[in-house]
Order: C-alpha cells, then structure tokens, then sequence
C-alpha cells in the first residue's frame, strides 16, 4: 500500500477532508455556543391589555436562557404561554441579537360558573377578570364553545329588547335558557331557539314590558306563542271573592 501512490493520495485527501470536517464543526459549536453572541434586545408586540409589563420582564429575566444560537424557541414559546391572559406567543430570532416575541391576548367572552373564564373563541382559560359585566356560562364539561356560539347569536338578536344576558343556562338535555340584566328568566328549551329568542325580542317592549305587574318568567317554548309569570298578579274575580 505504502508504494501506492494513488492509495496514498486518497487517504491523504480523506483524512484532510475529515480534519476540515471537524473543524469546520468545532468552529460552528463554538461560534453558536460562545458567550459573545447573546441576546441583547427583545421586542415584544401585540394589543396588550391584561399582561403586564412586569410579567413580560419577570419571565425574560428567569426563562430564557442561552444565546442569540442556542436559545430554545419551544421552550420560550411555552414561556410566555404559561402567563394567565396568553392565548399564544410567537418566537423568532432577528440577526444578530434580538428577539422578536408576539403576543397573543384572550379576549374574554363570559365567565365559567365560578371556575375561569371563556374567550370568544369559546375556549376555557384560568384568569382572573375585575369585568363586572361579563355575562356568567353554567353549563355542561366541554360545551364552552358551542355556549360561546350560541350567545353571540342570541346577543345579536336580542339587541331590538336592549336587554343583556346576565347569565346562560345549557342543561344535560341540551335545554337552553337564559336570565337578562333586569332578573327576567327566558325558557327556550331545545330545538329553535334562536328563533324564539328573536321573537320574545319582537314582542318585549310593546307587549311583555308593558304587562300591569312586573314579569319574572318567560316561557318561549309554545310554538305560536308564550307564557309568562308575574309573582304581584292577582286573579280579580278571586280577589273579590275574598272580600
């Protein structure tokens, strides 16, 4: 072998390569790893009006670790993820020593019973809220979505009323009502109940709400009409027979 020149010659190439190999990788671990290249800058943009700046800064100050190269992206991500009022958070590096980090707020709909919060989305989350006019969801394990569907349908076509859910109701059976900001209880039952939830609006203010006694309880589940309660309302013929 040792008289073989072109043999030499490949084992001398191959073992040139494979030093430039090393190297080459020797250089790129410590230009990524090396203490001269941290992270100097971070920019942190989005519609901001839950998180706190103290929040952002406790988090860059005691979760990001690493430099401008070995900084992980997942686990800064999951970082800010982990703050109460933060749907998502956006990671990416901009050369040579910044971080660019975009946050993505909850933007809350309707409280859950007394346990967190449901964003607009319809997605439950564990924040704490001072909205005192966030109408409250009951409802059963996992039916935040389609609640959070349904009372942005039913808001919309109670408007003509200028009545306010204060708080909904989805039962087991998949029976719906609802309670407005003036204690009147609406029955809408299953089926269509969009529908009947439109047509008390049409008949509220010139016809429920001008009733001679206070109404507490609307039933809207009779196909071609309603019923309602009124606690102060006394029959006037048994009201006579008392005398």
């Amino acid at each position: 072998m040792w008289d073989n020149h072109i043999a030499l010659r490949r084992l001398a190439n191959g073992l040139l390569l494979a030093a430039l190999g090393m190297l080459l990788y020797a250089g790129g671990f410590w230009v990524t790893h090396a203490p001269v290249f941290p992270v100097k800058k971070i920019r942190i943009s989005g519609q901001m009006q839950r998180v706190t700046p103290e929040q952002l800064k406790f988090i860059a100050e005691h979760e990001l670790t690493g430099s401008f190269f070995t900084l992980d992206i997942d686990k800064t991500r999951s970082a800010f993820s982990k703050l109460p009022w933060v749907r998502d958070a956006q990671v990416r590096r901009t050369w040579p020593d910044t971080l660019e980090i975009a946050i993505d707020e909850y933007q809350a709909l309707a409280r859950w019973g007394e346990d967190g919060l449901v964003d607009v989305n319809g997605t439950w989350f564990d924040a704490a809220s001072d909205q005192n006019d966030l109408p409250v969801f009951f409802g059963p394990a996992g039916a935040q979505k389609d609640m959070a569907q349904t009372y942005l349908q039913l808001k919309q076509v109670l408007a003509p009323s200028e009545l306010r859910i204060a708080r909904m109701y989805l039962s087991d059976r998949r029976a719906w009502s609802v309670e407005l900001d003036n204690s009147v209880h609406i029955e809408l039952g299953r089926g269509d109940v969009i529908q009947r939830a439109a047509r008390f609006a049409t008949h509220w203010k010139d016809t429920v709400a001008r009733l001679p006694y206070p109404v507490s309880y609307v039933d809207m589940r009779y196909p071609n009409g309603f019923a309602v309660r009124m606690p102060g309302y006394q029959d006037p013929q048994a009201a006579q027979g008392k005398k």
